[in-house]
């Protein structure tokens, strides 16, 4: 068989990527500005201190459980594209295309794209001239929940354009450098976290919090029944939307010094990690204020609204410099793996051909970081960031669901293939990683605030099963 010019290709990824800096992109890309703000919203939703700490404990559990599980399949297939080559490899090509379709739709874009915008809103605090107002854009309306999108131009969008393209061009330039930045920033903002939470549990204790949040109400509205478990269920969709991207580490595998070994400590690891911290943040934030001052905290800012109650007006500022370093630094890690399974896709022919070459200088895959961004931006402009990960909630879990089976699928169907780690607990914890995805799959389907957008979410999959076959119809000719 002759060689493609793409087999052919001599540039090869560096492998520039250690453990510690693996471990901090795992860090880095769960802790953006969730943490700071979607507490408000469960507590809103489940009522009471206790069932805030069981969801968002639920929730680590749960991710837990998906990064022990994913270590095996890390291990098996060290290459570029991570959920993308699992699902290929452990279910068919159909599933990692609608994958990696699905990731660049909406998934790893909008989630860039949302983060972006956060770093300038709180940027705006520092900066008041970087207004959200949009002097040049229109208002498109669509029936609830999905409500009315303002398309346009603003200050703050702009200025988070400008973050992302500042971003892509340091990663273009080469992974070394996006490295740096990203264990340097995940270590800044690690330490901030856990700042905030020492400060909360110790000199920020609110005598008058303490005993709201921790007496006869801490079960308010119900303790943890199975009658409460499908609002927790739904509650978890920000929770487990704050933990996401832990798998993306393993996008960058081509990059990784030792990857057989150091992908499953990486995601096991900084998973552990950002738990403990999210569920002793949420502890500090009961430590600081009432229960109702959280849910309705202005704007959701709950990690602002416990600084300005510790430090006064001061809070504020050292709050917005914290969720600043913490959304630069979480977009940094989430441009640098999400370009990688687009090149991975173009690899197998699914994606612009052009996508699957990398620099000649830099070996980086430069033109899928490009047009990673392209996207991004218009995300951006769009001002539907919000409503689309709204969208995908449903889909991204389904297909962490579908990822795990493949881990059982391939011990039975390709039990030759070399196993470097194997999952702990199998098949008992993998099993359970699996039911509790899919109990929750079913839960946002059944739950009336979640059944729209987990439907529009399950169309924007379907879409990318003909999209998927045009992709193979166009490479059929030049294949025979």
């Amino acid at each position: 068989m002759t060689a493609t010019p793409m087999q052919r290709q001599p540039v090869e990824f560096v492998r520039a990527i250690s453990r510690l800096d693996a471990t901090a992109l795992v860090v880095g890309s769960m802790i953006g500005s969730g943490i700071f703000i979607v507490s408000a919203d469960i507590l809103r939703q489940v009522h009471s201190p206790g069932l805030l700490l069981v969801t968002w404990l639920l929730s680590g559990v749960m991710t837990l459980l998906g990064a022990l599980s994913y270590g095996e399949l890390a291990a098996m297939f060290p290459k570029a594209g991570g959920q993308y080559v699992y699902l290929r490899e452990g279910i068919s090509p159909l599933f990692g295309y609608l994958y990696g379709w699905t990731l660049f739709v909406v998934i790893q874009t909008g989630t860039i794209a949302a983060v972006a915008v956060a770093f300038a809103r709180f940027t705006s605090v520092l900066w008041p001239w970087l207004t959200p107002d949009v002097p040049l854009g229109t208002t498109v309306h669509f029936p609830q929940p999905i409500g009315d999108i303002i398309v346009g131009f603003s200050r703050q969008r702009i200025f988070a354009i400008a973050s992302i393209v500042l971003l892509t061009w340091i990663n273009v330039r080469g992974v070394r450098t996006a490295a740096f930045i990203q264990t340097s920033l995940t270590a800044i903002k690690t330490a901030a976290l856990a700042a905030l939470i020492l400060l909360g549990l110790t000199i920020g204790r609110n005598a008058a919090a303490i005993t709201a949040n921790f007496g006869p109400n801490f079960w308010a509205g119900g303790a943890l029944t199975l009658a409460i478990l499908p609002v927790v269920g739904a509650a978890m969709v920000g929770s487990l939307f704050s933990m996401d991207a832990w798998n993306n580490v393993g996008f960058a595998s081509g990059e990784l010094k030792n990857p057989e070994k150091d992908l499953p400590f990486a995601m096991a690891a900084g998973v552990l990690t950002v738990t403990t911290l999210y569920v002793l943040a949420n502890v500090a934030y009961l430590n600081v204020l009432p229960a109702d001052a959280i849910a309705h905290a202005p704007q959701d800012r709950v990690g602002t609204a416990a600084m300005q109650a510790m430090f006064g007006p001061a809070g504020l500022y050292m709050m917005a410099i914290a969720i600043m370093i913490s959304t630069f630094g979480c977009n940094n890690g989430l441009i640098l793996s999400g370009a990688r399974v687009y090149y991975a896709m173009a690899r197998d022919n699914l994606f612009f051909k052009s996508a699957a070459a990398l620099h000649p200088t830099y070996r980086t895959p430069a033109l899928a970081l490009v047009v990673q961004a392209v996207w991004t931006c218009v995300l951006c402009l769009s001002g539907t960031y919000g409503q689309l990960l709204n969208f995908v909630i449903f889909a991204a879990v389904v297909f962490y669901t579908v990822t795990a089976i493949g881990l059982f699928r391939l011990r039975t169907k390709r039990p030759e293939l070399p196993r470097p780690v194997r999952a702990p607990g199998y098949p008992i914890l993998p099993a359970l990683y699996v039911v509790l995805t899919g109990l929750i799959a079913v839960d946002l389907v059944i739950q009336p605030a979640t059944r729209t957008y987990s439907m529009l979410g399950l169309l924007f999959v379907l879409i990318g099963v003909p999209v998927y076959y045009l992709w193979r119809r166009k490479v059929a000719p030049q294949a025979g």
